[in-house]
C-alpha cells in the first residue's frame, strides 16, 4: 500500500491517516483489551464511525498518524497529538493487540517527542493514563514521563515530560 509518510524511526513509518486502514483501526479499537484503556465508555465503532473519524481528522489537518511497521507492512497503532496548550502537547497513542508487547510504544513515543520538539516547537508533552494501566504507565516512566498528580478523571493519573 502506499502511505504518504511523513517520518520514521527504526522500525517505525508514521503516516498520515489514510481510508484504506479503516479495517485495521476498527480491529483496534473494537478489541476489549484495547477498549479499556482509552474510554470509560466502551461501545462498538462501526466502518462509518471510523471514516468520518478520518475525514475529520484530515480535515482539521490533526497531528496523528498511523504506524506501519517497517518489515512486513503491517499496521501497529495510531499515535497523536491531541491538543496543544501552553505549547505542551498532550499525547495519545493505541496499539493493535497484536502488535502489543514489542516495544513498538516505546519507539513510537520517543519517535513523536523528538517530532514535537524539532517539528512542532513544542515545550512538553503530558499524557493521561488510566492508573489501572500499569504497563503503560511502566513504559512512560522509562521514556521520562513524571506523574503529575491526577488527570482528568479520579481513575487517571497525568504525567508530563519537559525538553
Amino acid at each position: 500500500m502506499n502511505y504518504q509518510v511523513v517520518f520514521e524511526s527504526e522500525n517505525i513509518l508514521y503516516v498520515r491517516l489514510n481510508e484504506k486502514l479503516i479495517n485495521d483501526y476498527l480491529i483496534m479499537i473494537n478489541d476489549p483489551e484495547v477498549a479499556n484503556k482509552i474510554s470509560y465508555k466502551i461501545r462498538t465503532y462501526t466502518y462509518e464511525d471510523e471514516l468520518n473519524w478520518v475525514k475529520l481528522k484530515l480535515q482539521e489537518n490533526a497531528i496523528c498518524f498511523s504506524m506501519i511497521e517497517k518489515s512486513t507492512g503491517d499496521f501497529i497503532g495510531n499515535i497523536e497529538i491531541l491538543e496543544i496548550n501552553n505549547n505542551i502537547g498532550e499525547l495519545g497513542i493505541t496499539i493493535t493487540p497484536k502488535k502489543q508487547n514489542q516495544h513498538y510504544g516505546t519507539e513510537s513515543i520517543k519517535a513523536m517527542l523528538k517530532y514535537a520538539y524539532e517539528k512542532l516547537n513544542l515545550d512538553g508533552i503530558d499524557l493521561n493514563v488510566y492508573a489501572t494501566n500499569l504497563r503503560a504507565i511502566h513504559c512512560y516512566e522509562k521514556i521520562g514521563f513524571i506523574k503529575d498528580g491526577q488527570g482528568k478523571t479520579d481513575q487517571d493519573i497525568h504525567m508530563i515530560k519537559t525538553k
